[in-house]
C-alpha cells in the first residue's frame, strides 16, 4: 500500500471511529434515551437519576439530572453543593400543579430555575438566582415540576421560555 493511500485509509478509520463515539449505543436518537425506562445508578448523594433532554429549535440537549421526589430531598435541594456540571442537574416533580416558589438559602453556586408546566414546555427560567438569598424565587403560573441547572447555563445554551422539555419521571 502506497503513502497517500495509508493516509486517507487511516482518516477513513479515524472518521468512523469517531462518528461512533458520538453515537448513542442503542443506535436511538439523544430523544429517545430521554424517555427510557432503563434506570440509572444513584447519585453520590444518594438520589435516583434520570436522564432529560431540553430540545430549543432544532437542538436537543441532553442532561443527567438527580430527581428529588420527597419533601425532605426537595427542601435540601442544591444546598451546600460547590459545583454542578454542566449536564447535570435536578429535577423537583410535584404531585399536582402549584405555582411553586424556590429561595437559595445555603446553596453555595447560582443556579438557573426552570418551571416545568405540565405539557412540559418551560414556563419561565429565573437565570442566575443568587447564592444564599431567601428572596423568593417563583413560576408565574401552576407547574408540575421544577428544573435546576448550573447559573448562566440556559443563556448559554439559548434554552428559553417555551422550550420542551421530556424526561423519564418513574
Amino acid at each position: 500500500m502506497n503513502k497517500t493511500k495509508l493516509i486517507r485509509s487511516g482518516i477513513i478509520s479515524l472518521a468512523i471511529a469517531l462518528s461512533a463515539c458520538t453515537m448513542p449505543a442503542n443506535s436511538k436518537s439523544s430523544t429517545d434515551a430521554c424517555g427510557s425506562s432503563t434506570p440509572l445508578a444513584a447519585s453520590p448523594a444518594g438520589l435516583a437519576q434520570t436522564s432529560l433532554c431540553i430540545t430549543s429549535g432544532t437542538k436537543t440537549r441532553q442532561f443527567t439530572v438527580e430527581i428529588a421526589r420527597t419533601s425532605m430531598e426537595q427542601a435540601k435541594g442544591m444546598m451546600f453543593r460547590t459545583e454542578l456540571a454542566d449536564n447535570a442537574g435536578m429535577i423537583f416533580p410535584f404531585p399536582e400543579p402549584k405555582v411553586a416558589s424556590f429561595w437559595m438559602k445555603n446553596t453555595v453556586i447560582p443556579l438557573d430555575i426552570i418551571f416545568i408546566r405540565a405539557n412540559g414546555t418551560i414556563e419561565s427560567i429565573a437565570e442566575n438566582a443568587i447564592p444564599y438569598s431567601t428572596a423568593p424565587v417563583e413560576a408565574g403560573e401552576p407547574v408540575v415540576s421544577v428544573l435546576e441547572l448550573r447559573g448562566g447555563l440556559t443563556s448559554e445554551l439559548g434554552i428559553s421560555a417555551g422550550d420542551k422539555v421530556v424526561w423519564q419521571s418513574k
